[in-house]
């Protein structure tokens, strides 16, 4: 019984040590990923008036708040974010759209062709995006779309990239065959299903999708450099170009556009997070 009493002592000591190590790595592989933020962020609140750092600082007082509201003075960061945000606001959605319906469309095939599309989007994101620069720009030349927002929308018609087709296709194959054939003999046609029965149960493809898919309009830099002419339908990326050209040597203030770059992003995957464990709901329902 003694021996019993020490051997589980020692599995649950074991065990203990092994938690704490894991959460030390944990917090150690945080810090490392958040260190540059921090920097980041402290280097935007540096005093243009103070002289270059020597060594490592963080948050040297005064902070200077002001330098974001200074960005104003070199290029309208008003309007360039209320464009991006409007890009992210319709081309999110409906490559959301785009990518579930491929997605669930191949999910549905016989496993020849389901095997044909899916070795075809990997083809395709291994066409380098250099390659398509030029028959794009032709094409919306020819479209008229040049100096508007469309051609940097364009991508969402098609689902942005192959690989958020194959993410929903990964989700919607774990639904098992019997519950869309369950549905198809119950009279429901092929959107219903995908509203009512696929979508619901890829909640995690869908918010790493919208997560993908906004970082990559946000900071879509490319498309708007070939395609916007204006002024007024410039994107804070090209704004960050800007910034870069006016102030290449005020770092305080190109740190200070960077944050305004790369917030609404932390901001976005903060909040969507938590739910991703929506996942678990799925795969309870499904057992």
């Amino acid at each position: 019984m003694r021996m019993h009493k020490e051997t589980l002592r020692r599995n649950v000591s074991t065990r203990a040590w092994g938690t704490l190590f894991s959460y030390l790595m944990l917090a150690i592989v945080c810090a490392l990923f958040l260190f540059p933020l921090v920097w980041m962020f402290s280097y935007a609140l540096r005093s243009v008036n103070l002289p270059a750092p020597s060594q490592l600082e963080f948050f040297t007082p005064p902070l200077a708040f002001e330098n974001f509201a200074r960005l104003n003075e070199f290029f309208p960061l008003t309007l360039f974010v209320i464009n991006s945000l409007r890009i992210v606001a319709l081309a999110v959605p409906l490559t959301l759209l785009t990518a579930s319906w491929a997605g669930f469309a191949i999910a549905q095939l016989p496993p020849r062709a389901r095997n044909f599309f899916l070795l075809a989007s990997v083809a395709l994101m291994l066409v380098p995006a250099l390659a398509t620069w030029i028959p794009r720009f032709v094409l919306f030349t020819q479209l008229r779309w040049i100096d508007t927002l469309l051609p940097v929308i364009a991508p969402a018609f098609m689902g942005t990239n192959p690989f958020f087709v194959i993410l929903f296709y990964l989700a919607f194959q774990r639904v098992p065959r019997d519950v869309y054939e369950s549905a198809y003999l119950d009279g429901a046609n092929a959107l219903r299903i995908w509203w009512s029965i696929a979508l619901p149960l890829a909640v995690p493809a869908i918010l790493a999708v919208g997560i993908l898919a906004a970082a990559f309009y946000w900071s879509n830099y490319s498309d708007a450099l070939l395609y916007l002419r204006r002024e007024s339908n410039y994107t804070l990326p090209i704004g960050v170009q800007l910034m870069e050209k006016a102030q290449w040597n005020n770092f305080p203030l190109m740190m200070a556009v960077a944050v305004v770059m790369i917030a609404p992003v932390l901001i976005l995957f903060l909040f969507v997070q938590p739910y991703f464990l929506q996942g678990k709901i799925a795969e309870r329902w499904l057992k």
